[in-house]
């Protein structure tokens, strides 16, 4: 069964998502340093209300180290980060700032292999509980809803007594996006979403992240030009820690500093 056309209105430049200016996320000069290498350098960065922002650069530019700062995970020797434009996740622990709704999908899919599809995003909702506690609690109508609409939202609604350890790759990575949206985050923070994924699987992905802009705010970490081509509003380009250079894709693709430490000639 086709997902509901109605999961797929696509929320255009100009629609009310695009007019926001207030930020969801500010970044201003971090400054990351481990044991005397430079990692983030006066790093400053700005994400809105329902933007669809892709972060690129060439292995070593501080990518993972930004999303690190952001989750908590890495703390600055400077700078301030500030969510929901009053919350300072400097003063927040890495599971703080995730009940915040801030959500976070690492490249390498981690899913529940010996549950089924259903299970993991049943365990992914009930948070804090322990594995067994919150199989055996009984979901309410609204998050079965939930869950039904997130399973056919990310097409796997066929698969829901299926064993997380048999899908696919790009299923898996599917599956581990859906555990996030059933948490209701206000920014996700995607790490290579479509690597290792077949070409059909990295069109739909795009069409999802599309779809989901606008209800959420994302920042995709990507190195697949095509890919960050169809979905960006923004692209931010770092290099050695700095940002290099940031915009819509053609200014950053026209940018003679970009052109020549990642792009080339």
């Amino acid at each position: 069964m086709q997902p509901d056309e109605g999961l797929f209105t696509r929320q255009l430049p100009g629609d009310r998502y695009r007019e926001q200016t207030d930020p969801v996320l500010q970044l201003e000069q971090i400054n990351v340093n481990f044991d005397g290498f430079q990692a983030l350098t006066n790093l400053s960065l700005q994400i809105g209300v329902g933007e669809l922002r892709c972060v690129i650069g060439p292995n070593g530019a501080g990518k993972t180290t930004l999303m690190d700062v952001i989750t908590g995970k890495t703390r600055p020797q400077s700078g301030r980060a500030i969510y929901d434009q009053s919350v300072d996740l400097m003063t927040l622990s890495p599971i703080a700032i995730a009940r915040r709704g801030i959500g976070r999908k690492f490249q390498k899919p981690t899913v529940f292999e010996a549950l089924t599809v259903a299970e993991n995003l049943e365990l992914a909702m009930h948070g804090d509980k322990s594995v067994w506690a919150s199989l055996r609690a009984k979901l309410s109508g609204e998050q079965q809803d939930k869950i039904d609409e997130t399973l056919q939202l990310l097409r796997l609604e066929g698969d829901r007594a299926r064993r997380a350890g048999l899908l696919s790759h790009g299923q898996k990575q599917f599956l581990e996006i859906g555990m996030l949206l059933v948490q209701e985050p206000h920014l996700l923070l995607l790490d290579e979403p479509a690597a290792g994924m077949t070409d059909a699987e990295t069109e739909y992905t795009a069409e999802l992240f599309r779809t989901l802009s606008g209800r959420h705010s994302l920042m995709v970490v990507e190195h697949d030009m095509g890919f960050v081509e169809t979905i960006a509003d923004r692209v931010t380009v770092l290099h050695q820690g700095q940002v290099l250079a940031e915009g819509s894709l053609r200014e950053v693709q026209a940018n003679e500093q970009v052109i020549e430490v990642y792009l080339g000639r």
